[in-house]
C-alpha cells in the first residue's frame, strides 16, 4: 500500500496541532508561503467563466505562454513542445510512466519521485549526492550505481534531477551536472529535469542541465514556489524538439487524456498572464528570492550555532543538517536516528521538520530537513510586511519563530547558541 506523502501528512498533522490551540513552529512543508499580486488575482477572477474542456496539453495561448517563457531564459521552444497539468507533480508521475525501464535518483530526493516510481512497479537505483550540493547523484558513484543495477537484473532509463534541490536548499555545480550528463548520454538515460525553484536561486542565477544533454532532458516546473500558488496547480514542461520528443509528448497527451484531462481552463489564462513576465510578476518574484534567502540563511545561522553540520542555503526555502557532530549529547536523550530526532522535536518542542529517511536517506543517519517558507506571518497583512522588509527577521513574527527553534534547538543538543554567520 502506497503511504500517504510525508510533506502532506505532517503540513495537516501540524494544522491539526495547531487547531487544538498548541504552538507549533511548521518546518515541515515546503509550501511557499506569500501572497498573491493582485494582478495575478484579476486574470484568474476575469476567467472564471471559462468553464469549456479544451485540448489536454493546454490551450496554444497558455503553450505560447509557457514556450515564451522558456526562450527567454535561453532555451528556443516552439509551443508544441510544451504542456501544462494541474501541478509539476502530476506531469513527474506521467514522465516516468511514459519513459520505460527504472529509475536514477540520488539520494536524499523529494519524497514524491521513489512513491511515484513504486506506483508504476519501477525499480529505484538510489546514488548518493555529492558532498558539496544535492539535486543529483555524484557523479563518481553513477556510472558504478548503474553497472551493479545491471547486473542485478534493474533496467535504469532515466535520471531524476532536481535543479535547484530539495531536500538540501543547494544548487549542483555545473561541473557536476556536465559529469552526470555525459555518462548519462553513455548510457542512453533520458534526464528529468525538475526545476521548479529555479527562480529562487538566492544569487540570482539559473543553471541548467538542458544545455549538457539537451537531446534526451525533459525540463519540469510551475508557479508553486516563484509565485505561492501551490493551491492552483499550475505545472508546465518541455521536451525536446525531436523525434523523441515529439514521441515522449504524444505519450504525455495520451496519459493526460486519461487522468487529468487538462489543465483548468482559468489556471490557464492566470498561467498566461504569469508566465507572460510581466514587471509587477518579476518584481514579486524578486523580492521573494531575497526573503526567501534572508530566512533561511537566519535558520541555517540557528542549526550551526546548534552543532548541527549543514550546507549553507543556495536556494528555495530548506535546509538539511546533520545532527552528527552532537549525536552524543542526542544519545544522552534516547535518540539515535533521524525519526527519533524529529519526533523529540515535535512532541517536546512543536517543531515540524521530517526525517532524512522520508527522502530515501538511511534513518541511523540524524538528518532531516527543514523547510523556512512558512515563518513569514500567518495573515496577508504579515506575509506582504515580511516580502517587502528589508530585514525580515526583525520583524516580530520571524523573529519570535527563530527564538522558539532557537530555545528548541538548545535544549535538545544541550549547547548555548551563538549566531553563526
Amino acid at each position: 500500500m502506497t503511504m500517504h506523502s510525508a510533506t502532506l501528512a505532517i503540513n495537516e498533522r501540524l494544522q491539526a496541532k495547531k487547531a487544538a490551540g498548541e504552538t507549533v513552529l511548521h518546518l515541515g512543508f515546503g509550501e511557499a508561503g506569500l501572497p498573491v499580486p493582485p494582478k495575478v488575482v484579476q486574470a484568474l477572477a476575469s476567467s472564471a467563466a471559462m468553464n469549456s474542456y479544451g485540448p489536454v496539453a493546454g490551450s496554444q495561448q497558455a503553450r505560447e505562454a509557457a514556450a515564451g517563457w522558456f526562450t527567454r531564459r535561453g532555451l528556443e521552444t516552439d509551443w508544441t513542445q510544451t504542456i501544462l497539468a494541474p501541478g509539476s507533480k502530476a506531469l513527474l508521475f506521467a514522465l516516468l510512466a511514459a519513459i520505460p525501464g527504472d529509475v536514477v535518483l540520488p539520494r536524499p530526493s523529494w519524497v514524491s519521485y521513489a512513491a511515484q516510481a513504486s506506483l508504476l512497479g519501477k525499480e529505484v537505483v538510489w546514488v548518493p549526492i555529492p558532498e558539496r550540493s544535492g539535486g543529483i547523484p555524484d557523479p563518481d558513484l553513477l556510472e558504478e550505481a548503474l553497472h551493479a543495477a545491471r547486473a542485478e537484473g534493474k533496467n535504469p532509463t532515466s535520471l531524476v534531477m532536481t535543479v535547484p534541490d530539495n531536500p538540501t536548499g543547494t544548487v549542483a555545480e555545473s561541473e557536476d551536472i556536465a559529469k552526470v550528463c555525459a555518462i548519462a548520454r553513455r548510457h542512453g538515460l533520458a534526464i528529468i529535469s525538475d526545476e521548479i525553484y529555479a527562480a529562487m536561486v538566492h544569487d540570482g542565477s539559473a543553471p541548467s542541465p538542458i544545455s549538457r544533454l539537451p537531446e534526451r532532458t525533459v525540463i519540469t516546473t510551475g508557479l508553486s514556489k516563484s509565485m505561492a500558488l501551490g493551491g492552483w496547480r499550475i505545472g508546465f514542461a518541455r521536451t525536446p524538439d525531436n523525434a523523441w520528443g515529439r514521441q515522449l509528448m504524444a505519450a504525455l497527451v495520451g496519459i493526460g487524456s486519461e487522468v487529468w484531462s487538462g489543465l483548468a481552463a482559468p489556471m490557464q489564462a492566470a498561467a498566461a498572464y504569469v508566465l507572460g513576465d510581466e514587471p509587477e510578476v518579476l518584481a514579486h518574484i524578486e523580492k521573494s528570492r531575497l526573503l526567501h534567502a534572508r530566512v533561511a540563511r537566519a535558520v541555517y545561522s540557528e542549526l550551526r550555532a546548534a552543532g548541527a553540520a549543514c550546507r549553507p542555503p543556495k536556494a528555495g526555502f530548506y535546509l538539511y543538517p546533520d545532527f552528527e557532530p552532537v549525536a552524543d549529547a542526542l544519545a544522552l536523550q534516547g535518540i539515535s536516528t533521524g525519526s527519533q530526532l524529529s519526533t523529540a522535536l515535535l512532541e517536546r518542542f512543536g517543531v515540524g521538520v521530517l526525517p532524512g529517511v522520508a527522502f530515501g536517506d538511511d534513518d541511523k543517519g540524524l538528518r532531516a530537513r527543514v523547510a523556512t517558507s512558512l515563518l513569514y506571518g500567518v495573515s496577508d497583512e504579515e506575509r506582504w510586511a515580511a516580502l517587502n522588509s528589508e530585514d525580515p527577521t526583525s520583524l516580530p513574527w520571524i523573529a519570535g519563530s527563530l527564538a522558539h527553534l532557537r530555545g528548541a534547538l538548545t535544549q535538545l543538543t544541550g549547547r548555548v547558541a551563538a549566531a553563526v554567520d
